[in-house]
């Protein structure tokens, strides 16, 4: 369907045009005056100083070309030289009843040139727990995934494992120290190895910070780490062996953790899958002419004339031959493109690391590695903070576990459900039902939290205030989604169906009702604008503003009680609409509703 905006916006062009100026003047706005009117246009101010008379004047002229059209129930010209729209009721019912016949996308059409887009979320390292850090990737990462699939794009999600750096040495050096007789570190095995894994999850996340703290005060331990890397990375069986163990083993656990927040990956890859790229990489680099020797290691210019401050060449290789992970991330652009050719790539990354993806997209660009007119999309976010301002901490001061925040906040959640659930007698459900409510409206307050905050922007994570029932919060949108539910189950049990009453919307009968049809409207334009902007928050925004128009509209009205059963047909259809577009909006975001709360 046509945005509203645009379909507005075509009318006030030809009256322009009629009127006999020219049509750039004619573009019309949301109102900034609600008050006032629904729509504005402001082009009569502009087109004075071009046909030298006062912008009232045009305005009147506009105006009165707009009269009598069936779309508008009010124009009206203001000095100096506004134009203030309001719409008809019947034609706002009806471009309602069309997003409603429309039940797979409600009025919002797919891109017209879909196309194929990576998403770089996740990037965790194996062998270590999730932690707060890595909440924002994960939650932006997916929401950005969700709506440009949403928006008709074929859409790859890649968690982009860290598993080939030190932490890989450090892992196989602790574990000949404490299990030398495995098979993995007879360099003469020439057998095949175990299938099972010689550690636990566990053992892994408590041997690796152990070797970490052994490799800062032994500098002997840390240089064998660091031949347990080169001999790694170099093919050595055994330890190629063990690495397979520790990815399989890690990426069994991050699935757990990641299907906990609602996240997914189409692909579990990881700096390893890049290393069978790097050599020719390098090579072609060089035959090219791109990287040279600077200091003994090898770099790519990436500077441009009009930067104004300085970017350093792109380092390839170090001094000592090893690669980076500039080197990685070049190689990884390598395989995606060879694999998938995307013409966009996604990288959502905390933006503290902008310059460095500003020297690796002007890599891969100045060297071929993608072609010109790929879209390089870096997405930083901001720092979760605590209360104090602070990076998010736990009491003792460390990084907090991931699983242990979300079980904080279900059971914080939990905990609310139960006591209000001893303050209604009509609500009903047990333990399992509780538990499972909880989850969904925790999970449903760390998404919205998060994701209604700009992404670049830094935030405080208040958990008191994510999990209130009130104010621009999950848990609010949610009990306005189960409040909607309720309604239309009350409406079912007088043995009637609503989905009957689909597509007959009529005009508004009061101020609140038409508030709400104006914000439902909103709807296409929203996730058009939510796409190209990479804008998640945008989506929350609206769906505040939603759920407010609803609750206004359901508090002053009487919906089961209308005695009118055309009107009250017209209110269900409405509040089936209105669920119907909360609940796509909130899947895009990853997370869902529970039907009762």
């Amino acid at each position: 369907m046509v945005k509203i905006i645009d379909l507005i916006s075509e009318e006030v062009v030809k009256a322009f045009v009629e009127a006999g100026y020219d049509s750039k003047y004619g573009k019309v706005t949301l109102s900034n005056r609600p008050d006032l009117c629904e729509y504005q246009c402001n082009g009569a101010m502009a087109a004075a100083k071009e046909y030298h008379c006062a912008p009232f004047m045009i305005a009147d002229k506009v105006a009165e070309k707009l009269e009598g059209n069936n779309m508008f129930s009010e124009v009206e010209s203001v000095k100096p030289g506004f134009l203030n729209l309001k719409l008809n009721n019947d034609y706002l019912a009806d471009y309602l009843n069309k997003m409603q016949q429309d039940e797979e996308r409600l009025g919002c059409d797919k891109v017209s040139n879909p196309s194929t887009i990576m998403v770089d979320y996740g990037g965790p390292n194996v062998a270590k727990p999730l932690h707060v850090g890595h909440l924002r990737s994960a939650v932006i990462g997916e929401s950005v995934k969700r709506l440009a699939r949403f928006m008709g794009n074929t859409v790859i999600g890649d968690v982009h494992l860290g598993d080939w750096g030190l932490q890989m040495g450090l892992i196989i050096t602790e574990l000949k120290l404490r299990k030398p007789e495995l098979v993995y570190f007879d360099e003469a095995y020439n057998g095949e190895y175990p299938t099972e894994p010689p550690f636990t999850i566990s053992e892994l996340e408590e041997i690796y910070p152990t070797a970490s703290g052994k490799s800062k005060e032994n500098p002997e331990y840390k240089e064998a780490a660091m031949q347990a890397t080169f001999e790694l990375q170099n093919g050595r069986r055994g330890y190629r062996a063990l690495l397979k163990h520790i990815l399989d083993v890690s990426v069994s656990d991050l699935k757990k953790n990641y299907e906990k927040l609602n996240v997914s990956f189409d692909l579990w890859k990881g700096e390893s899958d890049a290393q069978p790229y790097i050599a020719d990489m390098v090579k072609k680099m060089k035959d090219d002419g791109f990287a040279y020797l600077s200091d003994g290691a090898l770099v790519v210019d990436v500077k441009e004339e009009t930067d104004t401050k300085e970017v350093p060449p792109c380092m390839i290789l170090k001094s000592d031959g090893a690669s980076l992970y500039n080197t990685t991330d070049l190689a990884t652009m390598v395989w995606r493109m060879k694999d998938y050719n995307p013409s966009k790539l996604i990288y959502v990354v905390d933006k503290r690391q902008e310059l460095y993806f500003t020297q690796v997209f002007r890599c891969a660009k100045k060297t071929g590695i993608v072609p010109s007119e790929t879209d390089l999309k870096f997405l930083g976010f901001g720092t979760m903070n605590g209360k104090d301002g602070k990076p998010f901490k736990t009491r003792e001061g460390g990084v907090m576990r991931l699983e242990y925040l979300l079980k904080s906040i279900n059971d914080q959640m939990y905990n609310k459900i139960i006591e209000n659930k001893k303050n209604k007698e009509d609500i009903d459900f047990n333990e399992d039902d509780a538990k499972k409510i909880a989850q969904e409206v925790a999970l449903a307050a760390i998404k919205y939290g998060d994701l209604s905050n700009q992404a670049s922007k830094d935030y405080i994570f208040d958990i008191d205030r994510f999990i209130s029932f009130e104010g621009n919060t999950g848990p609010y949108i949610l009990y306005t989604i189960v409040r909607i539910k309720s309604i239309l189950s009350k409406y079912n049990a007088e043995n009637k169906n609503a989905r009957d009453c689909a597509s007959n919307i009529m005009g508004a009968h009061s101020k609140s009702e038409k508030d709400l049809m104006l914000s439902l409207i909103k709807f296409n334009a929203v996730m058009e604008n939510a796409y190209e902007e990479v804008a998640p928050h945008k989506i929350c925004a609206f769906i505040y503003e939603l759920a407010n128009a609803f609750n206004s509209f359901y508090h002053n009205n009487k919906i089961l009680a209308e005695e009118d059963e055309k009107i009250k047909t017209s209110y269900i259809a409405l509040l089936l609409l209105t669920k119907d577009v909360l609940e796509k909006c909130i899947d895009v975001l990853g997370f869902s509703a529970p039907e009762r709360m």
